[in-house]
């Protein structure tokens, strides 16, 4: 099911449906050498939401499948188990990305934006992007922290290419945001990333 506009959740008695993201756009953008000059951080984020293009995009750049065949993904992991799952949170709700589908699947409604961080700069930006290392598909965290790493840089140079600002945080109250995401005990936040348009 597509959406026509950005995260819109659609309740159906107490369901709510998957948002299928547009195909993302797998050209284009800066040089490599141009998005790394122009990579930084920044936290001053201004309320405008992000395209749902440039949503579909920056998944697909940040941990997306590039290699269908084999299921690979455009950030490493090791021995391919993929324990890592990012959850978009948004000022409509929580969503776990769904690679394979290219979808985002709805956890809970509502604003939950002031869970996803510490700092005040993160009620107000339009995204924050969880990772969420998943031990039950890895015992071992430092696989998980690497892969971590490199999803980070990916949305980093995405958004250096784009024009967007982000910085990635690890300050968040991680038991009540783990609570919101309906996280498993084997499931284990590991940083934040918040997302948006230049204030």
């Amino acid at each position: 099911m597509r959406i026509s506009s950005f995260l819109l959740v659609i309740v159906t008695g107490a369901a709510m449906l998957a948002a299928e993201l547009p195909p993302p756009a797998m050209t284009g953008g800066k040089p490599l050498m141009d998005a790394l000059k122009a990579r930084r951080t920044g936290r001053e984020f201004s309320s405008r939401k992000l395209p749902e293009q440039t949503l579909s995009n920056l998944l697909w750049a940040a941990w997306g499948i590039n290699r269908p065949e084999k299921g690979g993904r455009t950030a490493p992991s090791a021995m391919n188990r993929q324990e890592v799952d990012l959850y978009a949170v948004t000022a409509e709700g929580a969503f776990l990305y769904d690679a394979k589908k290219h979808a985002l699947e709805p956890l809970a409604s509502g604003d939950l934006r002031s869970l996803a961080g510490t700092q005040e700069f993160v009620q107000g930006a339009p995204l924050n992007v969880v990772l969420v290392a998943d031990t039950a598909r890895s015992g071992d965290l430092t696989y998980a922290a690497i892969s971590a790493g490199a999803i980070s840089q990916n949305i980093y140079l995405y958004c250096a290419s784009e024009g967007l600002s982000t910085v990635v945080r690890a300050s968040i109250d991680k038991p009540a945001l783990a609570k919101a995401l309906k996280l498993r005990p084997e499931q284990k936040i590991l940083v934040a990333q918040t997302i948006g348009f230049a204030k």
